[in-house]
């Protein structure tokens, strides 16, 4: 692999952990989601927790209705990525422990689950961070800054009332 591909995947892959963990880290104000209700999210449910975290990312970061665009269009970026990466399966942790089942540890099979993992963040990857870029630069400079501080402290912003 050229080195300048390793970079490119590596800046690749670390773009689309911030833009994860911005997203991620935003929807945290919005409470627990799926797990206050118990069990996955339905589409209802992914909406109705789409709607609350923009209301209250927009209220912590006072967004323009501009700005609160942008943050679902990420936002709906981000789930199509999510979806990419569940790829087929309806049970992941099964899926997982497919793989001890056996004597053996089932090596074609995780290396499978790899690639197809890897194909969903290199087709969906762009996307993700032009969402996430166009977000961020469409804050002004004391809401990139609250943005900034929120991820210095890993969420706690939200959860304690910031």
């Amino acid at each position: 692999m050229p080195s300048t591909f390793k970079r490119t995947l590596k800046r690749t892959l670390f773009g689309i952990f911030g833009a994860s963990l911005l997203v991620g880290a935003l929807s945290a104000c919005a409470g627990r989601g799926e797990h206050a209700w118990g069990g996955p999210m339905n589409e209802q449910r992914a909406a109705e927790f789409r709607v609350k975290m923009i209301e209250k990312v927009g209220k912590k970061l006072d967004l323009n209705d501009a700005q609160k665009q942008l943050l679902g269009t990420l936002s709906d970026t981000l789930q199509a990525q999510r979806k990419a990466l569940m790829g087929n399966s309806t049970d992941p942790r099964a899926d997982m422990q497919a793989l001890v089942a056996g004597t053996q540890f089932d090596r074609s099979k995780a290396q499978a689950m790899v690639e197809e993992k890897t194909a969903a963040l290199r087709s969906q990857s762009p996307q993700v961070i032009a969402a996430a870029a166009n977000f961020f630069d469409a804050l002004n400079p004391t809401q990139q800054q609250q943005v900034r501080d929120f991820m210095q402290r890993r969420g706690g912003w939200f959860r304690h009332g910031g």
